[in-house]
């Protein structure tokens, strides 16, 4: 069991900026790769960005390609999402995710942290 704890959600204005944290359990984070998502009231669960385990490959959704950045540092075990210019259709459950085994799935996910994003 490897367990996920996000932090660093809040209230935003739109325009600003917030950083979310993922800290994970274990000794072989730096073999995961790590996804962010994020579920909005009324709406199905959506993928935001993934990084690679080890040639830090970054993958985003359209929605959020070139203002959020997702980061790893291995030697912290976190992953991060950094989230700058949020709007208001940013505001979501975030959840980071872990992809032990390199399948399409994801095999562990945080609790979530709520981000609001105020106009």
């Amino acid at each position: 069991q490897v367990l996920l704890l996000e932090s660093g959600g809040g209230l935003v204005q739109a325009g600003g900026s917030l950083r979310l944290s993922c800290a994970a359990s274990g000794r072989t984070f730096s073999r995961y790769a790590m996804g962010w998502f994020r579920q909005a009231p009324g709406k199905k669960r959506d993928f935001v960005a993934r990084i690679a385990a080890r040639d830090g490959y970054t993958t985003y959704a359209d929605s959020v390609r070139g203002r959020f950045t997702i980061s790893r540092d291995n030697a912290k075990n976190t992953v991060y999402l950094q989230m700058n210019s949020p709007q208001p259709e940013d505001t979501a459950v975030y959840y980071c995710a872990a992809d032990a085994d390199y399948a399409r799935e994801y095999d562990y996910w945080g609790q979530g942290t709520q981000v609001t994003v105020s106009s």
